[in-house]
Protein backbone atom coordinates (compact mmCIF):
# COMPACT_ATOMS: atom_id res chain seq x y z
CA UNK A 1 0.00 0.00 0.00
CA UNK A 2 1.29 3.45 -0.88
CA UNK A 3 1.99 6.02 1.83
CA UNK A 4 -0.52 8.62 0.66
CA UNK A 5 0.83 11.26 3.03
CA UNK A 6 4.14 11.08 1.16
CA UNK A 7 2.47 10.69 -2.24
CA UNK A 8 0.21 13.73 -1.90
CA UNK A 9 2.53 16.33 -3.46
CA UNK A 10 3.29 14.32 -6.61
CA UNK A 11 0.08 12.32 -6.79
CA UNK A 12 -1.79 14.34 -9.42
CA UNK A 13 1.07 14.75 -11.87
CA UNK A 14 1.65 11.00 -11.95
CA UNK A 15 -2.00 10.16 -12.58
CA UNK A 16 -3.25 12.22 -15.48
CA UNK A 17 -3.56 15.58 -13.72
CA UNK A 18 -6.32 18.01 -14.63
CA UNK A 19 -7.40 16.33 -17.90
CA UNK A 20 -8.15 13.06 -16.12
CA UNK A 21 -9.86 14.93 -13.27
CA UNK A 22 -12.06 16.80 -15.73
CA UNK A 23 -13.11 13.56 -17.45
CA UNK A 24 -13.92 11.93 -14.11
CA UNK A 25 -15.90 14.89 -12.75
CA UNK A 26 -17.93 15.31 -15.94
CA UNK A 27 -18.89 11.62 -15.91
CA UNK A 28 -19.78 11.68 -12.21
CA UNK A 29 -21.91 14.81 -12.53
CA UNK A 30 -23.79 13.17 -15.37
CA UNK A 31 -25.10 10.66 -12.83
CA UNK A 32 -25.95 13.19 -10.09
CA UNK A 33 -29.57 14.43 -10.09
CA UNK A 34 -29.98 18.07 -11.11
CA UNK A 35 -31.83 18.86 -7.87
CA UNK A 36 -28.95 17.71 -5.63
CA UNK A 37 -27.74 20.46 -3.29
CA UNK A 38 -25.22 18.74 -1.02
CA UNK A 39 -22.57 16.24 -2.17
CA UNK A 40 -19.96 14.35 -0.16
CA UNK A 41 -16.84 13.11 -1.98
CA UNK A 42 -15.47 10.23 0.11
CA UNK A 43 -11.78 9.46 -0.34
CA UNK A 44 -11.34 12.81 -2.07
CA UNK A 45 -7.54 12.57 -2.14
CA UNK A 46 -5.93 15.81 -3.30
CA UNK A 47 -9.34 17.27 -4.17
CA UNK A 48 -8.50 17.56 -7.86
CA UNK A 49 -11.77 15.85 -8.86
CA UNK A 50 -13.70 17.26 -5.89
CA UNK A 51 -12.98 20.84 -6.94
CA UNK A 52 -14.30 20.14 -10.43
CA UNK A 53 -17.45 18.60 -8.97
CA UNK A 54 -17.99 21.84 -7.07
CA UNK A 55 -17.29 24.13 -10.02
CA UNK A 56 -19.14 21.99 -12.55
CA UNK A 57 -22.60 22.32 -11.00
CA UNK A 58 -23.78 25.76 -9.83
CA UNK A 59 -25.57 25.54 -6.51
CA UNK A 60 -24.02 22.20 -5.52
CA UNK A 61 -22.33 22.39 -2.13
CA UNK A 62 -19.47 19.88 -2.11
CA UNK A 63 -17.63 18.47 0.93
CA UNK A 64 -14.53 16.30 0.68
CA UNK A 65 -13.37 13.65 3.16
CA UNK A 66 -10.14 11.68 3.24
CA UNK A 67 -8.25 9.51 5.73
CA UNK A 68 -4.73 10.90 5.23
CA UNK A 69 -3.49 14.27 6.43
CA UNK A 70 -1.29 14.92 3.39
CA UNK A 71 -4.22 14.48 1.01
CA UNK A 72 -6.56 16.57 3.15
CA UNK A 73 -4.01 19.40 3.26
CA UNK A 74 -3.78 19.44 -0.56
CA UNK A 75 -7.55 19.16 -0.96
CA UNK A 76 -8.07 21.94 1.57
CA UNK A 77 -5.97 24.26 -0.57
CA UNK A 78 -8.37 23.61 -3.44
CA UNK A 79 -11.58 23.77 -1.40
CA UNK A 80 -10.91 25.90 1.70
CA UNK A 81 -13.16 25.02 4.62
CA UNK A 82 -14.86 22.18 2.75
CA UNK A 83 -12.58 19.19 3.47
CA UNK A 84 -12.51 17.00 6.59
CA UNK A 85 -10.09 14.34 7.86
CA UNK A 86 -12.26 11.24 8.21
CA UNK A 87 -12.31 7.45 7.94
CA UNK A 88 -14.72 6.35 5.21
CA UNK A 89 -15.91 3.55 7.52
CA UNK A 90 -16.92 6.05 10.23
CA UNK A 91 -18.04 9.26 8.58
CA UNK A 92 -18.59 12.23 10.93
CA UNK A 93 -21.98 13.20 9.51
CA UNK A 94 -25.57 12.61 10.57
CA UNK A 95 -27.90 10.21 8.78
CA UNK A 96 -29.36 11.59 5.55
CA UNK A 97 -27.11 14.66 5.39
CA UNK A 98 -26.30 14.54 1.67
CA UNK A 99 -28.24 14.42 -1.60
CA UNK A 100 -25.33 12.65 -3.29
CA UNK A 101 -22.23 10.75 -2.21
CA UNK A 102 -19.30 9.87 -4.47
CA UNK A 103 -16.17 7.74 -4.13
CA UNK A 104 -13.80 7.95 -7.08
CA UNK A 105 -10.90 5.47 -7.10
CA UNK A 106 -11.45 4.46 -3.46
CA UNK A 107 -12.98 0.98 -3.20
CA UNK A 108 -10.05 -0.76 -4.93
CA UNK A 109 -7.88 0.36 -1.98
CA UNK A 110 -10.18 -1.16 0.65
CA UNK A 111 -9.03 -4.58 1.83
CA UNK A 112 -11.65 -7.30 2.09
CA UNK A 113 -15.39 -7.52 1.44
CA UNK A 114 -16.35 -6.65 5.02
CA UNK A 115 -14.42 -3.40 4.84
CA UNK A 116 -15.92 -2.53 1.44
CA UNK A 117 -19.38 -3.15 2.83
CA UNK A 118 -18.56 -0.94 5.83
CA UNK A 119 -17.66 1.91 3.48
CA UNK A 120 -20.83 1.46 1.43
CA UNK A 121 -22.92 1.27 4.60
CA UNK A 122 -21.58 4.64 5.72
CA UNK A 123 -22.11 6.18 2.28
CA UNK A 124 -25.70 4.91 2.32
CA UNK A 125 -26.25 6.07 5.90
CA UNK A 126 -25.33 9.72 5.23
CA UNK A 127 -27.34 9.72 1.98
CA UNK A 128 -30.89 11.05 2.15
CA UNK A 129 -33.78 8.91 0.86
CA UNK A 130 -33.92 9.44 -2.88
CA UNK A 131 -30.25 10.39 -3.00
CA UNK A 132 -27.62 8.83 -5.27
CA UNK A 133 -24.28 7.18 -4.56
CA UNK A 134 -21.71 7.08 -7.42
CA UNK A 135 -18.49 5.06 -7.36
CA UNK A 136 -15.79 3.74 -9.67
CA UNK A 137 -15.57 -0.04 -10.08
CA UNK A 138 -13.14 -2.48 -11.74
CA UNK A 139 -10.25 0.01 -11.64
CA UNK A 140 -7.50 -2.52 -12.35
CA UNK A 141 -9.40 -4.02 -15.29
CA UNK A 142 -9.68 -0.55 -16.85
CA UNK A 143 -5.97 -0.70 -17.66
CA UNK A 144 -6.31 -3.91 -19.69
CA UNK A 145 -6.69 -2.35 -23.13
CA UNK A 146 -5.51 -5.25 -25.29
CA UNK A 147 -1.98 -3.94 -25.80
CA UNK A 148 1.28 -5.83 -26.17
CA UNK A 149 1.99 -4.89 -22.55
CA UNK A 150 -1.24 -6.57 -21.43
CA UNK A 151 -0.24 -9.72 -23.31
CA UNK A 152 2.98 -9.88 -21.31
CA UNK A 153 1.30 -9.07 -18.01
CA UNK A 154 -1.40 -11.71 -18.55
CA UNK A 155 0.80 -14.31 -16.82
CA UNK A 156 1.01 -12.37 -13.57
CA UNK A 157 -1.06 -13.49 -10.58
CA UNK A 158 -3.83 -11.04 -9.79
CA UNK A 159 -5.26 -9.75 -6.56
CA UNK A 160 -8.95 -10.25 -5.88
CA UNK A 161 -10.42 -6.86 -6.78
CA UNK A 162 -12.19 -5.18 -3.88
CA UNK A 163 -14.05 -2.96 -6.36
CA UNK A 164 -15.30 -5.70 -8.70
CA UNK A 165 -18.57 -4.44 -10.17
CA UNK A 166 -20.65 -7.47 -9.21
CA UNK A 167 -19.33 -7.47 -5.64
CA UNK A 168 -19.97 -3.74 -5.26
CA UNK A 169 -23.54 -4.21 -6.51
CA UNK A 170 -24.07 -6.96 -3.94
CA UNK A 171 -22.70 -4.80 -1.13
CA UNK A 172 -24.84 -1.88 -2.26
CA UNK A 173 -27.97 -4.06 -2.22
CA UNK A 174 -27.12 -5.23 1.30
CA UNK A 175 -26.96 -1.56 2.30
CA UNK A 176 -30.40 -0.87 0.84
CA UNK A 177 -29.25 0.78 -2.39
CA UNK A 178 -30.65 0.00 -5.83
CA UNK A 179 -28.94 0.35 -9.25
CA UNK A 180 -29.36 3.75 -10.89
CA UNK A 181 -27.23 3.68 -14.03
CA UNK A 182 -23.60 4.01 -14.95
CA UNK A 183 -21.05 5.71 -17.18
CA UNK A 184 -17.52 5.37 -18.55
CA UNK A 185 -14.72 7.87 -18.99
CA UNK A 186 -11.17 7.87 -20.32
CA UNK A 187 -8.15 8.07 -18.00
CA UNK A 188 -6.41 10.81 -19.97
CA UNK A 189 -2.62 10.48 -19.96
CA UNK A 190 -2.55 7.15 -18.15
CA UNK A 191 -1.65 4.75 -20.93
CA UNK A 192 1.07 2.31 -19.88
CA UNK A 193 4.52 2.16 -21.47
CA UNK A 194 6.71 -0.97 -21.29
CA UNK A 195 9.35 0.77 -19.18
CA UNK A 196 6.74 2.23 -16.84
CA UNK A 197 4.95 -1.11 -16.49
CA UNK A 198 8.23 -2.81 -15.56
CA UNK A 199 8.89 -0.17 -12.91
CA UNK A 200 5.38 -0.62 -11.49
CA UNK A 201 5.86 -4.38 -11.44
CA UNK A 202 9.05 -3.97 -9.39
CA UNK A 203 7.15 -1.74 -6.95
CA UNK A 204 4.55 -4.46 -6.44
CA UNK A 205 1.68 -2.69 -8.18
CA UNK A 206 -1.19 -4.70 -9.72
CA UNK A 207 0.32 -8.06 -8.75
CA UNK A 208 0.87 -10.49 -5.89
CA UNK A 209 4.40 -11.42 -6.96
CA UNK A 210 7.11 -11.28 -4.30
CA UNK A 211 10.11 -9.08 -5.18
CA UNK A 212 12.30 -12.20 -5.51
CA UNK A 213 9.82 -14.30 -7.51
CA UNK A 214 11.47 -15.64 -10.72
CA UNK A 215 8.23 -15.12 -12.64
CA UNK A 216 8.48 -11.40 -11.94
CA UNK A 217 11.96 -11.34 -13.43
CA UNK A 218 10.77 -13.18 -16.54
CA UNK A 219 7.86 -10.79 -17.02
CA UNK A 220 10.16 -7.80 -16.53
CA UNK A 221 12.55 -9.18 -19.16
CA UNK A 222 9.68 -9.63 -21.64
CA UNK A 223 8.53 -6.06 -21.01
CA UNK A 224 12.07 -4.84 -21.64
CA UNK A 225 12.05 -6.62 -25.02
CA UNK A 226 8.95 -4.81 -26.28
CA UNK A 227 9.36 -2.01 -28.86
CA UNK A 228 8.86 1.68 -28.11
CA UNK A 229 9.80 1.43 -24.45
CA UNK A 230 8.56 4.89 -23.52
CA UNK A 231 5.53 5.14 -25.81
CA UNK A 232 2.27 5.03 -23.84
CA UNK A 233 -0.30 2.57 -25.12
CA UNK A 234 -4.03 3.34 -25.19
CA UNK A 235 -5.48 5.14 -22.18
CA UNK A 236 -7.59 3.13 -19.74
CA UNK A 237 -11.36 3.54 -19.65
CA UNK A 238 -12.87 3.70 -16.18
CA UNK A 239 -16.34 2.58 -15.15
CA UNK A 240 -18.82 4.31 -12.83
CA UNK A 241 -21.85 2.75 -11.17
CA UNK A 242 -24.68 4.72 -9.56
CA UNK A 243 -27.03 3.51 -6.82
CA UNK A 244 -30.10 5.19 -5.38
CA UNK A 245 -31.37 5.12 -1.82
CA UNK A 246 -35.11 4.35 -2.07
CA UNK A 247 -37.51 6.91 -0.67
CA UNK A 248 -38.90 10.32 -1.45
Amino acid sequence: MLDYDKEAEEYDSSRGGEPRAAAAADAVLGLIPEDAHRLLDVGCGTGIVTRRLASGRPGLRVTGADLTYGMVRRAGDRLPGAVVLADSRRLPFSDGTFDAVTSVWLLHLVEGPEEVRAVLFECARVLRPGGVYVTTVDKAAAHDVGSDIDAVLARRPRRLASDAAEAVAEHAAACGLVPAGGARFRGVGQGRSPRGAAADLRRGWFTTLRPDDPLGERITARLAALPDQDRPRRDPEFTLRAFRKPGS
